[in-house]
C-alpha cells in the first residue's frame, strides 16, 4: 500500500466537515487524524502561538494580525465559520440602552480586543451606526491569541485573573454591554437583566446582508509552511477535499428530517432565497474577497494590524487550472 502524508487536523465539529472527520472523504494522498473535541479559543491559541497542529482552523483576525507583522503564517481560503454579528451585542438592560448611540462613552467587554466577533461588531457600530470604536471603553478577559501593540487613543482595562468573567459583570451591571462570540452563560440562563442591543437582530442582519452582500467570515484554515515547503501539492488536495465535504454536508442538510425543528426547510429556504445556494463558499471568489476586504479594512481601522491586508495577497493558491477537473476531462 502506498504511504499517505500523515497530518493533524484541528477544526469545530462542523456538518460541513463530518464527511472528513468520518473518513467518507478522504484528501488525495493524505490521511487525517481529525480533532474536534477543542473549544475554538484554546485550538486557535495553540495553533497561532505553539503550531500544535498541521492545519488548523483559526481566528481570522488574529491570523491576519500575524500575518501583517510577518509571521510565518501559511492559510487556504477555507472558512469553516461564518456568523453575522447583530444578535450577539448583549446589553445590561437596566442601563438605558435602546439604540446603538447609547453605547458611546460606554463599558463593553470583550473576551479579547483582537477577536474576530469583536472586530466585527465595532466595523459594524462604527460603519453603519456612527457609534466610534474610540469613543468606548473595553474592558477584556483574555491574552491575545496573537500579541500586538494597542493603537493610541484606545481605552482598554484587561480584568484580573481571579476576578469574575465578563458573563457575570454584564449581569451585575459593571459593564454596561457585551461583544461576544457565543451565547454569554447570563443569557442562557435567562438573567432579566439580559438582552440584546438589537432585539429583531435577524431584521439587521437580512439588512445589513442585502446592503453589503457580506455574510461576516469568522476563521480561516492555517496550515504550517513548512508542510506547503515540503509538499507543494498538499493545499490542493486539502482545498478540494474540504469542498467535497461541504458539498456532501449541503445535500443531507436539505432532507428536513435530519434537523429536530419543526420549520427547518422553511428556513433553509429563506436562507437560499436570500444568500444563495453556497453561504459557506470556499476560494476567493469576489464575494469572499470583498468580505475579508471589510475586514482587514476593519482591523486596520481598529489600530490591530499597521496596514490594510488585501485579501488576494493573503491565501495560498488553490487553484488547479482553469477548466480543470472531473467535469472537465
Amino acid at each position: 500500500m502506498a504511504k499517505k502524508l500523515e497530518l493533524t487536523l484541528a477544526c469545530g465539529d462542523y456538518e460541513i466537515v463530518r464527511a472528513l472527520k468520518e473518513g467518507a472523504i478522504e484528501p488525495d494522498g493524505i490521511e487525517l487524524t481529525v480533532l474536534t473535541r477543542m473549544d475554538s479559543t484554546t485550538r486557535h491559541w495553540r495553533f497561532l502561538r505553539n503550531g500544535d497542529f498541521d492545519v488548523a482552523e483559526c481566528s481570522a483576525s488574529a491570523f491576519l494580525t500575524g500575518h501583517a507583522q510577518g509571521r510565518p503564517l501559511a492559510a487556504l481560503p477555507v472558512f469553516l465559520h461564518r456568523r453575522f454579528r447583530h444578535g450577539f451585542i448583549f446589553i445590561n438592560t437596566r442601563k438605558g440602552i435602546t439604540k446603538p448611540a447609547d453605547l458611546i462613552g460606554r463599558r463593553i467587554g470583550v473576551k479579547s480586543f483582537q477577536i474576530t466577533a469583536g472586530v466585527w461588531c465595532r466595523g459594524l457600530l462604527e460603519h453603519e451606526y456612527g457609534v466610534p470604536h474610540t469613543a468606548v471603553e473595553w474592558v477584556t478577559e483574555r491574552d491575545e491569541d496573537v500579541d500586538f501593540n494597542l493603537a493610541s487613543g484606545l481605552k482598554v482595562s484587561k480584568i484580573p485573573d481571579q476576578y469574575k468573567s465578563l458573563d457575570d459583570m454584564l449581569a451585575d451591571g459593571e459593564i454596561d454591554a457585551m461583544f461576544a462570540g457565543a451565547f454569554p452563560r447570563c443569557f442562557l440562563a435567562g438573567h432579566p437583566d439580559v438582552g440584546r442591543l438589537f432585539p429583531d437582530f435577524e431584521a439587521e442582519e437580512e439588512s445589513y446582508y442585502r446592503k453589503t452582500g457580506v455574510f461576516p467570515i469568522m476563521h480561516v484554515l492555517g496550515i504550517r509552511p513548512e508542510i506547503v515547503q515540503k509538499h507543494p501539492w498538499v493545499p490542493i488536495n486539502l482545498f478540494r477535499a474540504f469542498e467535497d465535504a461541504k458539498t456532501a454536508a449541503m445535500k443531507r442538510m436539505e432532507n428536513p428530517r435530519i434537523v429536530p425543528l419543526a420549520w427547518y426547510r422553511g428556513a433553509w429556504e429563506r436562507q437560499r432565497a436570500l444568500l444563495g445556494p453556497d453561504p459557506w463558499e470556499y476560494g476567493l471568489s469576489e464575494a469572499n474577497q470583498r468580505n475579508l476586504n471589510v475586514l482587514t479594512g476593519y482591523l486596520h481601522d481598529q489600530g490591530v494590524t499597521p496596514t490594510q491586508l488585501q485579501a488576494k495577497d493573503i491565501f495560498l493558491p488553490v487553484s488547479q487550472g482553469r477548466r480543470r477537473g472531473e467535469d472537465n476531462i
